[in-house]
């Protein structure tokens, strides 16, 4: 049986864009808070767009820390969430019009965060990245780390666990 002609490139990114976008969509706070991601193939880097109401201390002009510890929470579960979802993704299990339309699969459920906080956050926008250190069927662990000019000279670390939702079809949770 001859295979099919591969994808032309621009559908396979319109179909990775759309999809993860509709995943951050589904993520009210990452809207409230402006929080954006940069795809290259499948690393993904959150991009927290600097907004006045974000400062918490004025006379420092610093980030509050509760919005450095949601954009590292946000980003590591978007980053878990597609790390899980990309083969089905790709492969067209998951129909990416239906994730469009507001369909979306469960997302993990953090169970604890531990936020280190290296230095003040600057009035500026903020990246981050999160590398998902272990995966299992019940639980995933993420270390995220946030930057602002320099990748070199992050701002806040973070590490966390997470509940995996429980596969498709399977009646749990």
């Amino acid at each position: 049986m001859a295979r099919p002609p591969p994808e032309p490139v621009q559908v396979v990114k319109q179909r990775r864009d759309a999809a993860l976008k509709a995943l951050v969509d589904g993520v009210p706070y990452a809207q409230f808070l402006g929080i954006g991601f940069d795809r290259r193939g499948d690393e993904l880097t959150a991009v927290l767009r600097f907004d006045d109401q974000l400062i918490g201390n004025p006379m420092r002009q610093a980030l509050h820390g509760g919005v450095t510890a949601a954009f590292l929470e946000v980003t590591a579960i978007i980053t878990l969430s597609w790390s899980y979802l990309w083969a089905d993704i790709e492969s067209g299990v998951i129909d990416v019009e239906r994730l469009v339309a507001g369909d979306l699969p469960r997302l993990p459920k953090t169970i604890n965060m531990t936020v280190e906080y290296l230095r003040a956050g600057l009035p500026r926008d903020a990246y981050a990245r999160a590398v998902v250190s272990r995966t299992g069927r019940r639980y995933a662990t993420v270390r995220v780390e946030a930057w602002q000019d320099n990748r070199d000279r992050a701002y806040a670390e973070a590490s966390g666990h997470f509940l995996m939702p429980p596969p498709e079809g399977t009646g749990r949770g």
